[in-house]
């Protein structure tokens, strides 16, 4: 397996001989220059990334990372553990929402147990178990340290083995009841911002319900204080299973090449933790929406990253990662579509100042 410290120190090369390729490609179709926005530039970053100007994303995967967290005794979910679950059993089965997303899209779905609470073994669920759940931020720390680098190293695996096997294009999302609560935690201990400010409702909160998320919040950060500058740290005592395995997919994504989608908030989180231990991961990343929780743009911010859709989604499960893919496909199809000004007859566009 994969070690944290190989993770950390990887660096991750990037072609500018590719990147320049893809956009002398891109500038030859017969179209204003940039006029494809974010999408063009993501086509060339991809390019960028693998070495190849080349960009095929014919094989896809979507990786769900599936935990549970204690803190959700403090009252800041509106349902039980027992969600994940069953979710999780549906997201194996073909049956769940991002399921029927991810067909319409050509995307394989693989839910990941990295510890689902009192979880029984289902076919197509892979199992990288770290606990049975999480504990209670609110009371103490999430993981030890040394589940915290087992999650990310087994994280990181698990795309690199994919990479290996002929996947070209990764999507992660996750599955966890009160998994916004511990990413509202990680993403106010790492942007140093006010915790109040980026608790969001995250499923559908009540008032009460989102006053109890804000206290739970504030109480695991005065508890537990968490070292920003430690990403390992903060991961490991305000964070749970499902973000440290989301955390590793970004490194391992980086480390083999591979580009991989962040989903919403909760992906971000993890994203930017994947970032603060690696600045190179940045280069494999792709944004894909700014969801409805208060700090998802800040974190896509952080990441240095823009984001071509603007939904007001909050579903999860990877759902706003997916909906990049038509994206992609629709540019992708113009890229390698071979109708050049020289084809048109037309005299090309040239940069105005």
């Amino acid at each position: 397996m994969l070690r944290v410290e190989e993770l950390i120190t990887s660096s991750v090369p990037v072609d500018s001989a590719a990147a320049e390729a893809a956009g002398r490609q891109w500038n030859s179709i017969a179209k204003p220059l940039g006029s494809l926005g974010l999408l063009e530039e993501d086509i060339i970053r991809i390019a960028a990334m693998t070495g190849n100007p080349d960009v095929r994303l014919d094989r896809r995967a979507l990786l769900v990372f599936c935990a549970d967290n204690g803190v959700i005794a403090q009252g800041v979910a509106q349902t039980s553990y027992t969600v994940t679950g069953k979710v999780a059993s549906a997201l194996a089965k073909g049956t769940s929402t991002v399921n029927a997303m991810a067909r319409a899209a050509n995307c394989e779905v693989i839910p990941v147990d990295m510890g689902i609470r009192n979880y029984s073994h289902t076919e197509g669920v892979l199992n990288r178990r770290i606990g049975n759940g999480t504990a209670d931020i609110s009371r103490g720390p999430a993981m030890t340290p040394e589940q915290c680098r087992q999650a990310i190293a087994s994280g990181a695996e698990l795309v690199c083995d994919l990479a290996r096997r002929g996947v070209k294009l990764f999507a992660v999302g996750e599955m966890g009841i009160a998994n916004t609560t511990t990413a509202s935690a990680v993403t106010a201990v790492l942007l140093g911002l006010d915790a109040e400010s980026i608790v969001g409702r995250g499923a559908g909160l009540s008032d009460e319900g989102l006053e109890r998320k804000k206290k739970a919040v504030l109480s695991a950060l005065e508890v537990n204080r968490p070292d920003s500058a430690d990403p390992l740290d903060v991961l490991a005592k305000v964070g749970g299973f499902d973000l440290a395995g989301m955390c590793g997919a970004f490194l391992g994504a980086a480390v083999c090449r591979v580009p991989v989608i962040i989903d919403g908030m909760i992906s971000a989180a993890a994203a930017l933790c994947a970032l603060r231990l690696n600045p190179c991961t940045r280069e494999a990343m792709l944004a894909s929406h700014i969801s409805s929780e208060p700090g998802c743009c800040a974190l896509i911010e952080a990441l240095g990253l823009k984001a071509p859709i603007h939904a007001g989604m909050h579903l999860g499960e990877g759902s706003g990662a997916i909906c990049l893919l038509p994206l992609l496909d629709q540019v992708l199809a113009v890229y390698h579509s071979g109708q050049t000004f020289e084809k048109l007859g037309v005299e090309a566009y040239t940069p105005q100042v």
